[in-house]
């Protein structure tokens, strides 16, 4: 080749031939392969084989089969797993659906199918260990509820889903207004505070207990969480809670209904039931 750096001549040497004639024959059958079976976006190839252990079909066969799947909108192995799923499991979560969810956190079976569709679905926001994290996501094992912690109200929320509604104070109290609320708001949990701006934000306190009462315990019932108990959604720290009165917050806690359905929907309530109830 002629060309040499660093004390290194380069080469080129032929690959052996056998290896050569090996590597071309590997593309040929690549092109077969995607020719013969689906490979190319929708493209489903000239044998129409689908994931279904239904094998290799006549080219009249597969253009049927196809015909078919279209007119019923199934993707065939795909809806074949979920009529085996729910042959073997219905039977199971209809019946933990006839126990009360109270009593059925006390079955360490039901746990157990209950912490694994938490994992699955409810984990990415409360974590694996059901501890929360700020920025909205909370604690449910601490016992300390926002729309009550009954079994009924946590398959509600399971159910339908929760939208907090937080409004942001600065437009109405301004910055001196929110800071006299945040001191006021946090001597309600036993902090350490400028009594003087407490003392001015417990009058404008009035404007925030609509919602939170007169007495900082929040309303299950609209989700307005307790001020008293030093739990805080958002962080705690003064800068937290002056950004949450400035800004507002705006939570959301998605409805699973539809992914889960009734039944496994009991069987994770019982499990989230029992981390916060012995």
């Amino acid at each position: 080749m002629g060309h040499e750096f660093d004390g290194i001549e380069e080469l080129n040497n032929q690959l052996p031939r056998w290896w050569t004639i090996m590597f071309y024959m590997t593309i040929i059958w690549g092109f077969i392969y995607l020719a013969l079976y689906p490979g190319l976006g929708s493209y489903e190839g000239l044998f129409g084989w689908k994931s279904s252990n239904q094998g290799i079909l006549t080219l009249e066969e597969s253009a049927q089969a196809r015909i078919d799947a279209k007119e019923q909108g199934k993707f065939v192995e795909y809806d074949r797993e979920l009529d085996y799923a729910a042959e073997k499991f219905d039977p199971i979560f209809e019946a933990y659906a006839q126990i009360p969810v109270e009593e059925l956190a006390n079955d360490p079976e039901a746990n157990k199918v209950g912490q694994r569709l938490f994992m699955q679905n409810c984990s990415q926001c409360h974590g694996s260990d059901a501890r929360g994290q700020n920025g909205g996501f909370p604690n449910l094992t601490d016992n300390d509820w926002l729309y009550g912690g009954s079994g009924a109200k946590i398959v509600e929320t399971l159910t339908l889903g929760r939208k907090a509604a937080m409004p942001a104070w600065i437009d109405v109290m301004g910055e001196q207004g929110i800071e006299e609320v945040v001191e006021y708001a946090l001597s309600l949990s036993g902090r350490d505070v400028d009594q003087q701006l407490a003392d001015a934000g417990k009058v404008r306190f009035a404007a925030c207990a609509a919602c939170h009462g007169m007495d900082g315990k929040g309303n299950q019932a609209l989700g307005a969480p307790n001020l008293t108990d030093n739990i805080w959604l958002y962080g705690g720290s003064h800068r937290a809670v002056t950004e949450t009165l400035t800004y507002g917050r705006n939570g959301v806690m998605p409805s699973f209904k539809k992914t889960l359905g009734d039944d496994k929907i009991h069987v994770v309530a019982s499990y989230v039931y029992s981390l916060s109830n012995d």
